[in-house]
Parts: C-alpha cells; sequence; structure tokens
C-alpha cells in the first residue's frame, strides 16, 4: 500500500512538473511576443516623433515665409529710415502725372506681392496635404504590418 501510495505521489509530481515545464514555455513566448511588440511600438513611436519634428519644421519654415511675405509692409514701415524714405518721395511728386505713375507703379507691386503670397499659400497647403497623405500611408502600412504580424504569430502558435 505505501508503494502504491508512492508511485501515485511519484507520478502526481511528475505530472505537476510537466505542467510547470509547460506553463514557462508559454510564459517564455509570451515575453518575447511582449518584447518584440515593445520593440514594434519604439519604432512606430521613433517614426511619428521624426515625422512630427520634420512636419514641424516644414510649417515654421512656411509660416516664417508667410510672415515674412505679409510682414514685408509692416517691417518696411516700422524702420525709421523707409519712413523718411516714402516722404521724401512724396515730397518730389510735383504733378497729377507724376502722382499717377507713382500710384500705377504701387499697385503693379501690391498685385506681384499678393500673388507671391497666393503662390506661397498654394505652396503650403499642397505641402501640408502631401504631408498628411504621407503620414496616412505610413500608418495604413503599418496596420498592414502589424496585421501580418498578428497573423504569423497566430499561424505559429497553433503549428
Amino acid at each position: 500500500m505505501n508503494q502504491d501510495l508512492t508511485q501515485q505521489w511519484l507520478t502526481e509530481i511528475q505530472v505537476i512538473k510537466e505542467q510547470m515545464a509547460g506553463l514557462q514555455h508559454e510564459r517564455d513566448a509570451a515575453w518575447e511576443s511582449a518584447q518584440k511588440w515593445r520593440q514594434l511600438y519604439n519604432t512606430e513611436a521613433e517614426q511619428r516623433r521624426t515625422d512630427t519634428q520634420l512636419s514641424q519644421q516644414a510649417i515654421a519654415s512656411l509660416k516664417a515665409d508667410l510672415h515674412k511675405l505679409q510682414g514685408l509692409e509692416v517691417e518696411t514701415l516700422a524702420a525709421g529710415t523707409p519712413i523718411t524714405a516714402i516722404q521724401q518721395e512724396i515730397e518730389q511728386i510735383k504733378s497729377v502725372e507724376d502722382l499717377q505713375t507713382k500710384l500705377i507703379a504701387v499697385i503693379k507691386e501690391r498685385d506681384r506681392l499678393l500673388q507671391a503670397l497666393k503662390t506661397e499659400q498654394d505652396n503650403h497647403a499642397q505641402t501640408r496635404n502631401s504631408l498628411t497623405t504621407a503620414l496616412g500611408d505610413a500608418i495604413d502600412s503599418l496596420t498592414r504590418e502589424r496585421a501580418l504580424g498578428v497573423g504569423d504569430k497566430e499561424t505559429v502558435g497553433k503549428g
């Protein structure tokens, strides 16, 4: 009877050892999977940070260009010398014809600056759209990669 009880205990210990080995294997596989997902997450996060930084630089550059175009008149009038230069130009106008000529030149310059501003705004919108499309494509690509990665893991886990 003692021998049967001992054999029963040994069998139970062996079953528990096998269960323990299986659980340890599952734990190791889960750990490896978690590590892989962490790495993928970190890679994606780094890519997004890089994309964000590039986008912010592009936006800052475009804003600076836009402010430069918008602020051209303000900067010219804000400086002390240009105001005196403008006053001197006004004093040099002696006739209505001179005034008309000057007005035509100013209107042409205004039209040129408005066209330059519109071109810059169009370029800004196109760049923003391109960056948005590129970001969307990157997210779609990452989603596909993740979907393929998950499918591969399920196939490996079942096999």
